[in-house]
């Protein structure tokens, strides 16, 4: 019913003898509507049957409550990407289907510092998969899909948007992720581990964490990421990153010393400590020294050096510039792989 506006409607007898208009209708948003359903239930087509819900047994020798949390199948073959903080370090899991199913699963590689896990289903079964997209053609706005069992309420769709990109995140492990999704598309617990979904169908992130208290703030580790981890764990059965055997701090640079050697960057890493016959140690850095770059890459801080130490570095010459007294210089050094138990903390 529309409302009457005498002011609106011009009488027939007006001056210039033209018949009276009626005021323009209300644009007709409902094509809009019917558009962003479509979009999102035929992400949920797609993408629905290859989500799983991952449980995990009870350990009483580690102390460990058995959990759920979500995945996605991402080759017909059975492979599973889930959060490392779902498998909390258990061997096999079981993984209930789209379809109703049951199968069980190991897990292949666990990666606590992207809170990464990749499963593999040992039952001889064909299953529907997702196709993970390239993270780094989201722009900010658009529309998300989020699939998961919260709080054991399975299959269920949660839409939005990407809020923000190049987020970082502390993992549990205490390693900062890099390149993190922010997105208002609802997650709860046992959300962890499913798949954000872009309205092309295409997984661009695996659900990982909300900020408790808040709302509308939820973070997802980049698809790019995760094509990492899978490529390292399955060729190597974990992710691969290098290590040069220094215990370093961010410190900021004494402002007479950055403007006498020309430096524009605020802040470095200086070496604490240095583990005998390391590769930072044979190479001759030495404590005191203050990090500033990593083959032209800035560092400004802790965070900075264990991200740019990948498993790309191992045995490659690597050059960094530091600060040795008051003498910029560069030191090549040869970093080796990182072994499993060093602390990020003290050992990068």
């Amino acid at each position: 019913m529309f409302d009457f506006h005498p002011s609106l409607v011009l009488d027939e007898t007006t001056p210039s003898g033209e018949v009276g208009s009626l005021p323009e209708t209300a644009p007709n948003d409902q094509p809009l509507f019917d558009a962003y359903s479509q979009a999102v239930v035929d992400v949920v087509d797609r993408v629905g049957p290859a989500v799983v819900r991952v449980e995990t047994p009870p350990d009483r020798e580690k102390r460990q409550r058995g959990g759920t949390g979500s995945g996605v199948v991402i080759s017909p073959d059975g492979l599973v990407l889930t959060n490392s903080h779902v498998v909390q370090g258990a061997s096999a899991v079981r993984l209930a289907l789209a379809d109703t199913r049951t199968v069980k699963a190991r897990v292949l590689g666990d990666d606590p510092h992207t809170d990464l896990a990749l499963l593999r289903v040992v039952d001889d079964v064909s299953l529907p998969a997702a196709k993970l997209g390239n993270s780094k053609g989201l722009r900010r706005g658009q529309l998300v899909v989020a699939i998961g069992n919260p709080l054991g309420f399975e299959s269920t769709v949660t839409a939005g948007v990407v809020s923000a990109l190049g987020r970082s995140l502390r993992s549990y492990s205490g390693r900062l992720i890099d390149d993190v999704i922010q997105t208002d598309a609802a997650l709860n617990p046992g959300n962890s581990g499913g798949p954000l979904v872009s309205s092309r169908g295409e997984v661009i992130g695996i659900n990982t964490a909300v900020i408790a208290g808040a709302q509308g703030i939820c973070f997802a580790v980049a698809s790019n990421t995760a094509s990492h981890v899978v490529s390292e764990i399955v060729r190597h059965g974990r992710v691969r990153r290098a290590f040069i055997g220094v215990a370093g701090q961010t410190v900021p640079l004494p402002r007479r010393l950055a403007l006498a050697l020309g430096l524009k960057q605020a802040f470095g890493v200086a070496i604490a400590s240095l583990e005998p016959d390391s590769p930072a140690a044979k190479a001759g850095l030495q404590t005191g020294n203050i990090v500033l770059a990593l083959d032209g890459e800035p560092v400004t801080g802790a965070d900075d050096l264990v991200r740019l130490l990948s498993g790309a570095l191992i045995d490659v010459a690597t050059s960094f510039t530091v600060i040795a007294g008051s003498v910029l210089k560069q030191v090549v050094v040869l970093p080796a792989e990182r072994l499993e138990g060093r602390s990020e903390e003290q050992r990068k």
